[in-house]
């Protein structure tokens, strides 16, 4: 899978981690990909995803734990 961008979620503070996923998901264009790489499940982002961008995403678990999550987050 090739990614388009790349987010380690760790790197920002807590306030910024959001906010910093959502600008680099919205920037993507249809199709492309980005992966997300935290040190829990990210599973509250995705209810945020499915709650600020309904049918917009795709969400693949490539890595669950216990130390490192990585997530695809695909754009429709």
């Amino acid at each position: 899978m090739r990614f388009a961008a790349k987010v380690h979620a760790p790197d920002y503070p807590p306030r910024e981690k959001h906010p910093v996923i959502f600008k680099t998901f919205d920037s993507l264009k249809s199709g492309e990909v980005m992966e997300l790489t935290n040190d829990h499940d990210p599973r509250p982002l995705q209810y945020q995803f499915m709650m600020e961008r309904p049918e917009q995403f795709t969400w693949e678990y490539l890595e669950e734990g216990p130390e490192v999550w990585r997530v695809a987050i695909g754009k429709k």
